[in-house]
């Protein structure tokens, strides 16, 4: 039996809590390392100072959008590929993963040279302040260029998560994260090119992670293959990736659209606040990341087990990933809270910035604890394919709940507004995700019956 087949037969036949650790660990640790990069990287900016902390900020808003574009094609074909791999169709995968790879490259080049063309527009729409201008525009300038690497890696990552190989996921994240390490101090000190070189670290690290991607899926190891052959104008292939992939750019732009809403929020109450909020995003993207990296796992164990109509599997998939996650959430949101004060210290001397951080770190630890039940049931209705219950929790949290309180709060309540806005938004989009989940655990009862199929059906390896 080759690599290929094993990965089918171990989410077919192996025991469940395996199947996930094995899967979802290595890019949970992919995840997290790029995490901690993102901590560390705004630790090294952070000695340029406060406003160079806080045009980092202002630029990684724009960053999550392109990554929507990546996420986009990625995460709606993995999700029908993993469907697709249930069910044998290994030429309707390799069309599906060939047009999702060439698409994001041209939408992407597309959308990064318009931006590009309004930089100046779009960095003081995000919060930018007089005095953070000057540093967000150099920083932005190069790394948004760069993010075409960066929109075609995430579609990848999540065609080879489609196809079980977490493994190329999390060598390929914690390659480029290394590099990105050592050669940012590097840049920004040794070089003395200051923020441009942080962003010059960032691209050159990306083109490392594109390249073994690349080298894998031009290889024999991937069992799914991009080539420009496969390549199709198929109406059936771009549905499937729409519906699941619309959504997640929907979420992705309600995500930029609300970090940006809070950067400009915080500019009104000075350099310092936009700098703040853009540390708590970051502390908590370590948390929230390892949720995703798991979720990651948990959706093509999901996806293949639901195709190939083992549904006994994959409600114990849901079980296990609810138990897990939501430990997870609630010790992590513990310990942020109690240490939030020496977390922020560690990023800023600035007394203004501990303080409303720290602040902000306590509140988004009070309903941290359901993030992982809103996490696996998103992955969980795009893996059915159910796209219009996965996008609706998917823009609840960022958008139909958060713009508006970011948008009324802070003229209430001013920084306090600002700082608790997302406990607002986590406790609106937790019950509405209680509401959808009791619905299809209703669903997935009445599928219990239809666990017993003839073999026929589908063939195991």
């Amino acid at each position: 039996m080759n690599e290929n087949d094993q990965k089918i037969k171990l989410m077919a036949e192996e025991k469940i809590p395996k199947v996930l650790l094995q899967f979802s660990a290595p890019v949970i640790i992919g995840m997290l390392v790029t995490a901690l990069y993102n901590v560390i990287d705004a630790m090294f900016v952070g000695k340029l100072g406060t406003s160079a902390i806080g045009a980092v900020s202002i630029a990684f808003p724009i960053s999550m959008f392109l990554i929507g574009l990546g996420l986009t094609f990625g995460s709606g074909a993995s999700s029908y590929i993993s469907r697709l791999l249930g069910q044998e169709d290994i030429l309707q995968a390799n069309r599906t993963a060939s047009t999702a790879f060439f698409s994001s490259l041209g939408i992407g080049t597309i959308i990064i040279i318009i931006i590009l063309s309004f930089l100046d527009k779009v960095l003081l729409s995000f919060g930018a302040t007089p005095t953070i201008l000057p540093y967000a525009r150099d920083f932005s300038t190069i790394f948004i260029a760069g993010s075409i690497l960066s929109i075609i890696n995430v579609t990848m990552n999540n065609i080879a998560i489609s196809e079980g190989a977490a493994k190329i996921s999390m060598t390929a994240m914690i390659a480029g994260t290394i590099l990105n390490l050592i050669l940012e101090p590097l840049f920004i000190y040794t070089f003395g090119w200051g923020i441009k070189g942080a962003a010059i670290a960032n691209v050159v690290a990306q083109s490392l992670t594109t390249f073994l991607y690349l080298q894998y899926f031009w290889g024999k190891k991937s069992y799914v293959k991009i080539t420009i052959q496969h390549f199709v104008f198929n109406k059936e292939i771009f549905s499937q990736i729409l519906k699941v992939g619309i959504p997640l750019l929907i979420y992705q732009l309600l995500t930029s659209a609300s970090m940006g809403l809070t950067n400009k929020a915080a500019s009104n109450f000075g350099d310092p606040a936009v700098a703040a909020m853009g540390i708590v995003t970051r502390v908590f993207a370590i948390v929230t990341y390892v949720v995703f990296g798991y979720s990651k796992g948990f959706q093509p164990l999901a996806g293949f087990n639901y195709g190939a109509k083992k549904i006994d599997r994959l409600k114990e998939a849901v079980s296990v990933s609810l138990r897990w996650t939501t430990w997870f959430c609630g010790i992590s949101a513990l310990l942020i809270g109690v240490f939030a004060h020496l977390i922020i210290a560690l990023f800023s001397n600035d007394s203004v910035v501990i303080h409303i951080g720290s602040k902000a770190l306590i509140a988004n630890s009070i309903i941290f604890i359901s993030f992982g039940f809103q996490t696996i049931y998103i992955s969980l209705f795009l893996a059915l394919g159910k796209a219009k219950e996965g996008g609706l929790l998917s823009i609840g949290r960022q958008g139909i709940f958060f713009i508006p309180v970011i948008l009324i709060l802070p003229s209430i309540m001013g920084i306090s507004g600002v700082i608790y806005a997302q406990l607002i938004a986590d406790l609106l989009t937790t019950l509405l995700t209680v509401i959808l989940a009791v619905n299809l655990k209703k669903e997935m009862n009445s599928w219990a019956p239809k666990t017993a199929y003839p073999a026929e059906l589908f063939h195991e390896n």
